[in-house]
């Protein structure tokens, strides 16, 4: 590996303009393919076979065959006031243009539906009235009729008296005609009081539709789209596909049509399902970490080319990167946030990576090596350590995959594809540019310094062994102590209020809860599947007795009907809870439709929605951490056992990471959930810590963890097989190493630092999550706590059975095959160490 990058170090050195011009042709590329296929980036995550998408799809299917999506814009007036007339008829006449743009099928006028609802109130009075009116007159014949069977049955008891004395006398023929009279009487009254009860039956049937639609109607007041005052009022956007199919500049045409509407005293404020959009990948935030991090490059390498080359090559990765994955957007389904964490990612690790090989190489000049042969030693060795850093880092996001859940999987690819072209970029364009570069990488006094007289490198001196153990024991009580919050850790996924306080969904959100409540924001849909198909009588009082059910359940503010299945045997409700969908309460509330019982007629109920969906993701995603948590560590082990080729190295640095994760987990919890330094963080309503975030964090972490410790540890091993004292060792790595590491780990922090103050509210805890943990293993674990363990360990560190000695490939990080080559002198094997170690102990620790 590493003969072979020093060969392309060498080639690109002589050919860097050749070398240049691939990666501009390959940027091009990139930006043209997105242009051409690039598709549309879903706002919201779903995972395919949870209750919730098998809800959703069931749902779709009984009342269409197709999923359509829908988006919200709330309206409200300056002043506080009810709408006027005039402004309701500039509404409409926005809406009228919205409902023209290609995607939309249909804009609901808040307006309107008002006026429909208020009218239906009016019609069941009415129909209230005529059923009093009617059953007046129903008990008014009934009373007519009584008194008539009255006379006809004392009538009948005085002819029977009469018939009975009369029996045999001319008189019987003339009784027996009026009681002929009295029959066709009670004929005539039988007739009457069967249609009176026709007439009742048709009244009570009447009565029974009559209760229910007000029974319904009183469960939908909650779903009321002008408030109270009248003073705001929220708009439907129904799309005629589902939200992720829904062209990207449709959903910029209506956004842009409501903030050229310019209604006088009417504020307009757009929902997130139609302002997140991946042109809004980057914001000021974001630019901000990165001349954060050209500062401190600038201050480490005190010269501005070296300092701007790993913000170019960083640049020039994440746009092949990042344009190339997004042009598989139109065949392949990606969230909003799955491009930025390619450029979180691209970003750090490109400049990371383009710094280490470029501070080797200063180094090796200020010792008097010839540039071009110091070009490819440096990508030999430090481009081989950069090859496997990578490495880790690539494997750690295609591992996502295992998981099973397909965006994680995307975001996982894509993050990997970013990382792999941002190591391709560091050993290639870099010898580039550095070749073009000259000796102008260094500085005029160190250049100068480099012609008098070569940099000589001083004798280390260990720490001491007390120091050590009080290291330990400090970083370790620290990183624990910091790790408590995950424990409470809730999953979720970021509402409404978690957007920025001056965003336009922000304000949507809020002006939502406090108008019409909290549950409008995230509304619940609820399935009812029937035993048989409805009789069309008997349709309205089975949603009532379904929605007096669902309604009686706690925090749950209202219910109304959205449709009926084909087959008249599958009802749908849409169920408004009291609080948010991120809440504990809509959360319980979930789980008590899920449990409920349902009344007589109904086979099952089914759940889907916002805060629905939060929970089937947030149970898959904690049934998947434990699995890709053990496959990550195992390939930690794995990986540092073949590059250190050590037992007990490879324990110690996962031991490491797992601290430096939970500690950063722990910090997220606190921060995001518990809302401790809020202000700071920008955090100004806590909620359930993102879905997704922890999993994510693990992958990237890991691999930024293995990252530091290769490029610290790789220098203590260079230094022991080159016959140092291991706990000289230690420090000779630690001292070689620090420094660029330092600087590494502060560039990284600063990158995902900028995406903490993100526009997009689902990045901001992986900024955050990803810039503590880069702290915490970056300053506590591999600078304070790996030097410690490793001195305290001394030789035994670098000792491993001589039967797996041999078995395992030798991959050369510390260069050895290149000092061969060049006559300087062969590295011992690892075996050859130990005999060395038993041969001069007690000289070397």
């Amino acid at each position: 590996m590493a003969v072979l990058l020093a060969r392309l170090g060498r080639f690109a050195a002589r050919r860097a303009w050749v070398v240049i011009a691939a990666w501009v042709v390959l940027l091009a590329g990139g930006v043209g393919a997105f242009l051409a296929f690039g598709g549309t980036l879903a706002t919201n995550v779903t995972i395919p076979g949870t209750q919730t998408q098998l809800v959703g799809d069931e749902i779709a299917e009984e009342l269409g065959g197709r999923s359509t999506g829908t988006a919200n814009i709330v309206l409200s007036t300056d002043d506080g006031e009810a709408f006027t007339d005039a402004q309701r008829a500039d509404i409409a006449t926005l809406l009228d243009e919205i409902g023209e743009v290609g995607s939309v099928e249909a804009t609901v006028d808040p307006f309107e539906t008002e006026v429909q609802r208020a009218d239906q109130a009016t019609q069941l009075e009415a129909g209230q009235a005529e059923l009093d009116a009617g059953q007046a007159q129903l008990d008014a014949g009934q009373d007519q009729l009584d008194a008539g069977q009255a006379q006809l049955d004392a009538s009948r008891a005085q002819l029977e008296g009469a018939l009975a004395q009369a029996a045999g006398t001319p008189l019987e023929a003339q009784l027996l005609a009026q009681q002929a009279q009295l029959d066709a009487g009670q004929a005539q009254l039988d007739d009457q009081q069967a249609q009176l009860d026709a007439s009742q039956d048709e009244l009570d049937a009447g009565a029974t539709q009559l209760e229910a639609g007000t029974t319904l109607l009183e469960a939908s007041d909650a779903l009321q789209f002008v408030s109270e005052d009248g003073s705001a009022a929220i708009v439907i956007v129904q799309f005629d596909a589902s939200s992720y199919e829904v062209p990207t500049e449709d959903k910029t045409a209506i956004v842009d049509l409501i903030e050229g509407a310019d209604i006088d005293g009417v504020t307009i404020d757009a929902s997130a399902e139609l302002t997140t959009n991946i042109n809004d990948l980057v914001g000021p935030a974001e630019i901000i970490g990165v001349v954060v991090a050209a500062i401190v490059l600038l201050i480490m390498l005190r010269a501005l080319l070296p300092a701007m080359l790993p913000i170019v090559s960083s640049l020039i990765g994440i746009g092949v990167g990042v344009t190339s994955a997004l042009a598989l957007s139109g065949v392949v389904e990606m969230t909003s946030i799955t491009p930025v964490l390619g450029v979180m990612l691209g970003l750090a690790v490109g400049i990371d990576y383009t710094l280490f090989i470029v501070n080797r190489h200063r180094t090796q000049l200020r010792r008097g090596i010839d540039v071009r042969e110091s070009i490819a030693l440096a990508n030999g060795t430090s481009g081989t350590a950069v090859v496997f850093a990578g490495s880790t880092v690539v494997i750690a996001l295609l591992a996502l995959n295992v998981t099973g859940i397909g965006f994680l999987g995307v975001m996982g690819s894509v993050g990997a594809w970013c990382v792999a072209v941002a190591v391709l970029v560091a050993i290639s364009l870099t010898p580039a540019a550095l070749s073009l570069m000259g000796m102008k990488v260094l500085t005029r006094k160190e250049r100068a310094r480099v012609t008098s007289a070569p940099v000589q490198e001083s004798h280390p001196t260990p720490m001491r062994s007390g120091m050590a153990v009080l290291r330990v024991v400090l970083a370790v009580a620290a990183l624990a102590v910091i790790a408590i919050p995950a424990l409470s850790m809730r999953l979720g996924l970021p509402d409404g209020s978690a957007e920025p306080e001056d965003s336009t969904q922000y304000a949507a959100y809020q002006t939502t809860a406090a108008e019409f409540g909290e549950g409008l924001n995230g509304p619940l849909v609820v399935s009812a599947r029937l035993d048989a198909p409805l009789e069309e009588d008997d349709v309205v009082p089975t949603q009532a007795a379904i929605a007096e059910q669902l309604l009686a359940l706690d925090d749950v503010e209202g219910v109304a009907p959205v449709g009926v299945g084909e087959d008249d045997d599958f009802l749908v409700f849409q169920v408004v809870p009291a609080e948010g969908p991120a809440s504990v309460s809509t959360e319980e509330v979930v789980h008590e439709l899920r449990d409920a019982t349902p009344i007589d007629g109904v086979e099952s109920y089914g759940v889907a929605g916002t805060a629905s969906g939060n929970i089937d993701l947030s149970e898959t995603i904690g049934d998947a951490l434990p699995t890709y948590v053990a496959i990550v560590i195992g390939l930690s082990f794995l990986i540092l056992l073949v590059v250190f080729r050590s037992i007990l190295v490879p324990l110690v640095a996962t031991i490491g990471f797992a601290l430096s994760l939970f500690a950063a987990l722990g910090a997220v919890t606190a921060v995001y959930q518990w809302g401790w330094l809020g202000d700071l963080f920008g955090v100004h309503d806590p909620g359930p810590v993102l879905s997704f975030a922890p999993v994510v964090i693990t992958g990237v972490l890991f691999g930024l963890a293995m990252d530091y410790q290769l490029f610290l540890v790789s220098g203590m091993r260079e230094a022991f097989v080159h016959g140092s004292r291991a706990k000289e060792a230690v420090v000779a790595g630690l001292r070689n190493g620090a420094p660029v590491v330092t600087a590494a780990a502060i560039i990284m922090i600063s990158v995902f630092g900028g995406f903490v103050f993100s526009h997009m509210s689902m990045v901001r805890p992986f900024g955050f999550g990803l810039a503590i943990g880069v702290l915490f293993d970056a300053f506590i674990v591999r600078m304070v706590l790996i030097p410690a363990v490793m001195h305290l360990l001394g030789r035994s560190a670098w000792w491993i059975p001589r039967w797996l000695d041999r078995i395992l490939p030798n991959v050369d990080v510390e260069g050895s095959s290149l000092e061969r080559d060049a006559g300087r002198g062969a590295h011992p094997t690892t075996a050859e160490l130990a005999a060395q170690e038993v041969r001069s102990a007690p000289s070397r620790d």
